[in-house]
């Protein structure tokens, strides 16, 4: 598995992705090298592109970011590969994504985020093969519902004390 965005998120990603057997190539932010061992390495892009059988997006929206996945990266990638995109919307040139899908280059894609929301009916990937799309839902399970929660309770716990946590006006 090819992880484009190696924060949190992404080094979360990595840890299931180990639990299930992976590799994992990691790309993006800064290099933590005590994260590496035999199953976990940082790579370049185009080394993640060329043997990733899995790809998965999880970088913030940056000029450097923004269509990240296009014609010219898929076509560095292995025919079949897999992507997914939980990450940002401009993340992925739509249109490319969908020619790769249609011609067998991509595997399949599942992408819970596209370029407007609510999806637009002429958006390619509604009639492109193998893609899954999610309505910006994967927050949406009952474990990550209970965790926002349980941090609004704590956020309003600590305010009411008089040690606001999470401040953004300061």
């Amino acid at each position: 598995m090819g992880i484009i965005g190696f924060g949190r998120i992404g080094q979360g990603t990595a840890r299931i992705a180990q639990a299930f057997g992976m590799k994992v190539l990691a790309y993006g932010g800064r290099q933590n090298k005590a994260l590496e061992n035999e199953n976990l390495k940082y790579a370049t892009l185009d080394e993640l592109l060329a043997v990733s059988d899995v790809i998965s997006l999880h970088c913030p929206l940056f000029e450097n970011t923004k269509g990240i996945i296009n014609k010219d990266t898929i076509a560095k990638m292995k025919t079949g590969v897999m992507i997914i995109n939980t990450s940002r919307r401009p993340l992925v040139v739509e249109e490319d994504l969908a020619d790769a899908l249609n011609s067998g280059k991509v595997a399949g894609a599942g992408l819970d985020v596209v370029s407007t929301e609510p999806i637009k009916s002429d958006n390619p990937l509604l009639t492109a093969i193998n893609c899954l799309i999610t309505p910006h839902i994967a927050w949406a399970p009952k474990e990550s519902r209970a965790r926002l929660m349980n941090i609004a309770v704590d956020n309003l716990e600590a305010f009411l004390s008089g040690n606001p946590v999470n401040v953004v006006n300061s």
